[in-house]
């Protein structure tokens, strides 16, 4: 049984995906992220390779729980 690329990484939270889909995830464009990334406005991390720029599926997550306000912090 073959494996499909970046199945491993999505099992772990280290899936990269595209500035879209990241851009999606959080509810914000991909301008705004742009922006972000090169006024370093947030500490959200990301990859790049070559020209591409790629956002880990648990960066993501993280920063989203670091920014929840209000109710049961875990």
């Amino acid at each position: 049984m073959t494996q499909q690329p970046g199945a491993a990484g999505a099992a772990n939270g280290m899936e990269l995906v595209k500035e879209e889909v990241a851009a999606g995830i959080l509810g914000v464009t991909c301008g705004t992220l742009q922006v972000w990334r090169c006024t370093k406005r947030y500490p959200l991390p990301y990859v790049k390779v070559g020209r591409l720029v790629r956002y880990r599926t648990s960066d993501l997550q993280a920063f989203l729980q670091s920014r929840t306000m209000g109710g049961e912090q875990q």
